[in-house]
C-alpha cells in the first residue's frame, strides 16, 4: 500500500516541508481500511506507530532504553524504514530530534517512564521555542496500574503516575497518554497530525504491555491520513495586502527583515519572490541566518541592533518603513532591548496574522499567501540598497599571525569560511559561536542553525547528532565552546557509532566566555580537559575518528587540510586553544546590553 502522507498523490516531503504535505496542516483521519488488512496479525500498536511515523518522512528515531520502553522498541527496530539510534542520554537523545527536525521537518525520540522522560524535558522546551515539529515517545507503565494505589519504580514515590504528564503540559502542543487499546488508533494519530500542524513537539505516554497486542483498529499498513490545507480569510487577505500596498509605496526607503517563523510558516520562497518584485534591501534577524539565501544580490546581511553585520543596522533603522516577516523581538535578539525602531513604520507578519503599524491587524492571514500576493502590488523602490551601496566599506581582514603565534578567533574564522560549500552545514553552539558564526556568508545550499530563543548550552553536541543524521550528503560543521561540550559530550560517542564525518572545532577558552561578558565571577572558570583525549578514549579503536589539538594558525592550516582530506570519511574533533579573552567584538558589545537589561532596578511601588 502507498505510504505517502496524502491519499491525493501529494509528492513526498522535501527537505523544509518533511512531516507535512503541500499546503498541509492538521489532518482528517482515514479511517476505512479493508477487512483483510485488519485481519493481519501483526496488527499492534508498535507496528502503527512505527509505519505512522515513516509515513510522515522520520526515518532516525533517537532513544535511551528503559524497562518500560523496551517492547516498543523491539517493534521500532523491526520496522524496516526505521533506524533506531540509542543515544549516551536522553537530554541528547532530545537535542539530536531537534537537530533532525530541523533538517528532515520532524523528529522523534523515545525515553522511558519519569526518569527518562524529565530528562528529556529541557531539550523537548527548546524544540517548542524554535516551534520544531517533534514526537517524543516514552514507555509508560504497566495499563494495569493506572487507578490502583501501587508505587512503581522510577517515580517519585507516590502512586500519582501523572507528574511526567503534568510537566510535559507546558512544553507539547499535545499530550496523549495510551492505556488502552480501545483509543490508541486515535490517540496517536491525533498527537501526530498535531504536532504536524503546529509545529511544535508533542508527547505521547504507551504503557509498556500494549505495543505488541493486536487489535483491530490497527492494521498492517496503516491508511495514509490526510492533513488538510491551512487557507487564508480571503477577504483579511485582501484588506491585509491593500493596507500594506499603500503603507509601503508612500515610503521613500522602506526594508525587509526576516525572522525565525518565516520556517514555521514555509515562507521562505515567497519571502524571496517579494524581495525580487519590490527591489527592497533584504536582512535576516539573527536567528533566521540560513533561510534566506545569501548570494541574494540585495542581502545586506544580519540585523541584530548594535551588533549587526556592518552597515546593515544603519540602513533598516534608518529607514521610514520596514517589513518583518516571522519576527521574535527578545531580550536577545534586541541587545538589551536597545533596537532603534518605531512600531508606526513596521508592518509584522506573523504566521498567520498580519499588522500595519499602529493601525489595523489582520487575523487568518498565512505569511506565505501575504507575501506573494503583496509582491503582486509593491512599485520597485531600490532607493534603501542604493544608500547601503554608496556606504558599504569591504570588511577588513584580521592581521597577519607571526609564526607560531598563539591562533587567534579571527583567524579561526577566516580559515573555517574557507570550508563552506553546498555541501556543508554549520552548527553554532551557545555563546561566542553565536557571534562569529553569525559573520560567516552562507554559499548557497549551505545549511545553518543555532538555538537563540532557548539558548541551552550543550544543545549543539546533540543537534549535530541529529542533522549529520538527517542530512548524511552534507559534511556538518559544528563550533562549540568548552563550557557548553562538557554539558553534552558524551554523544561523540553516537556520532561515532554510526559513522558519520561531522568537524567539531571545539574552542577551548577555559570558561563560559558568554557569562563572562554578561557578568563574570569565579563560577565562570571551569575545569580544563584534555579533550582529544577524552574523544580518543571515547573512540576507542571503533569506527572512524580523528582528533588534533591546535595552538597556532599553522596547526589549523594542517588539521583542516586533514579533515578535509585524507580523514574527510571520519568523524573529526579539532580542539583549538585560544586566549580566555578572545572573544569577537560584538559579543563585547551585546554583553554589556543585556548585563545592563538583566541590572535594571525594580520599578518603584
Amino acid at each position: 500500500m502507498d505510504t505517502k502522507i496524502s491519499v491525493c498523490d501529494a509528492p513526498a516531503p522535501t527537505n523544509g516541508n518533511v512531516g507535512c504535505p503541500p499546503k498541509g496542516v492538521v489532518s482528517s483521519i482515514q479511517t476505512s481500511v479493508s477487512p483483510s488488512v485488519i485481519a493481519s496479525c501483526e496488527a499492534t500498536l508498535g507496528r502503527h506507530l512505527a509505519r505512522r511515523l515513516v509515513q510522515i518522512g522520520v526515518s532516525d528515531v533517537f532513544s535511551v532504553p528503559g524497562d518500560f520502553n523496551l517492547t516498543l522498541l523491539d517493534h521500532l527496530i523491526a520496522e524496516p524504514g526505521l533506524n533506531l539510534i540509542g543515544c549516551c542520554n536522553e537530554l541528547n537523545a532530545g537535542y539530536a530530534a531537534d537537530g533532525y527536525a530541523r533538517s528532515r521537518g520532524v523528529g522523534a525520540c523515545v525515553v522511558t517512564f519519569t526518569v527518562g522522560g524529565l530528562s528529556v524535558l529541557n531539550a523537548i522546551a527548546g524544540a517548542y521555542s524554535e516551534n520544531l515539529p517533534l514526537i517524543c515517545i516514552v514507555g509508560g507503565p504497566n495499563s494495569n496500574d493506572y487507578g490502583t494505589n501501587r508505587i512503581l519504580h522510577h517515580t517519585i514515590g507516590l502512586p500519582d503516575f501523572s507528574q511526567e504528564f503534568r510537566c510535559f503540559q507546558t512544553v507539547t502542543c499535545y499530550q496523549a497518554v495510551v492505556n488502552n487499546l480501545e483509543d490508541a488508533h486515535e490517540q496517536i494519530d491525533t498527537a501526530i497530525s498535531t504536532s504536524l500542524k503546529e509545529s511544535k513537539p508533542v508527547y505521547i505516554s504507551i504503557s509498556c504491555n500494549l505495543p505488541a497486542i493486536p487489535h483491530p483498529t490497527f492494521s498492517r499498513e496503516p491508511v495514509p491520513f490526510f492533513l488538510s490545507p491551512k487557507v487564508s480569510n480571503q477577504m483579511g487577505l485582501e484588506a491585509a495586502v491593500e493596507a500594506a500596498a499603500a503603507f509601503l509605496n508612500k515610503a521613500v526607503k522602506p526594508v525587509m527583515v526576516g525572522g525565525p517563523k518565516l520556517r514555521v510558516a514555509k515562507a521562505c520562497e515567497a519571502f524571496v519572490e517579494l524581495a525580487d518584485s519590490c527591489g527592497y534591501p533584504v536582512a535576516v534577524m539573527p536567528s533566521a541566518k540560513g533561510l534566506v539565501p545569501e548570494c541574494y544580490p540585495r542581502f545586506i546581511g544580519t540585523f541584530w541592533g548594535a551588533v549587526s553585520t556592518a552597515f546593515c543596522a544603519e540602513i533598516v533603522e534608518s529607514a521610514d518603513a520596514y517589513i518583518f516577516a516571522g519576527p521574535i523581538f527578545n531580550d536577545y535578539s534586541s541587545v538589551g532591548y536597545s533596537l532603534l525602531l518605531k512600531k508606526d513604520k513596521a508592518i509584522v507578519v506573523q504566521p498567520d496574522r498580519v499588522v500595519i503599524a499602529n493601525g489595523p491587524a489582520f487575523g487568518c492571514v498565512l505569511m506565505k499567501d501575504f507575501l506573494k500576493a503583496l509582491s503582486k502590488r509593491l512599485r520597485c523602490n531600490t532607493t534603501a540598497y542604493e544608500n547601503y551601496h554608496r556606504i558599504f566599506v569591504p570588511e577588513g581582514q584580521p592581521l597577519r599571525a607571526d609564526p607560531k603565534e598563539p591562533l587567534r578567533v579571527n583567524v579561526l574564522f577566516q580559515h573555517i569560511q574557507k570550508m563552506l560549500s553546498g555541501e556543508t552545514a554549520v552548527i553554532a553552539e551557545t555563546g561566542d559561536s553565536w557571534f562569529n558564526c553569525q559573520k560567516l556568508k552562507l554559499p548557497k545550499g549551505c545549511g545553518f542553525e543555532f538555538q537563540m530563543q532557548y539558548g541551552s548550552i550543550g544543545w549543539s553536541v546533540g543537534a549535530t547528532l541529529g542533522y549529520a543524521q538527517a542530512v548524511p550528503n552534507k559534511r556538518v560543521i559544528a563550533c562549540i565552546g568548552d563550557g557548553s561540550f562538557q554539558v553534552t559530550a558524551q554523544d561523540v560517542s553516537t556520532m561515532i557509532r554510526n559513522g558519520q564525518k561531522s568537524i567539531i572545532f571545539l574552542i577551548n577558552n577555559g570558561g563560559y566566555t558568554i557569562e563572562v561578558e554578561i557578568h563574570d565571577g569565579p563560577y565562570n572558570v571551569i575545569k580544563n580537559w584534555n579533550y582529544t583525549g577524552l574523544v580518543d578514549a571515547i573512540h576507542n579503536g571503533e569506527g572512524k575518528c580523528w582528533t588534533t589539538k591546535v595552538l597556532c594558525e599553522e596547526d589549523l592550516i594542517n588539521a583542516i587540510e586533514t579533515a578535509t582530506g585524507s580523514k574527510k570519511d571520519s568523524f573529526c574533533f579539532i580542539e583549538v586553544i585560544v586566549h580566555k579573552d578572545d572573544t569577537s567584538k560584538e559579543l563585547l558589545e551585546w554583553g554589556s546590553r543585556v548585563s545592563a537589561a538583566n541590572s535594571r532596578p525594580p520599578n518603584p511601588q
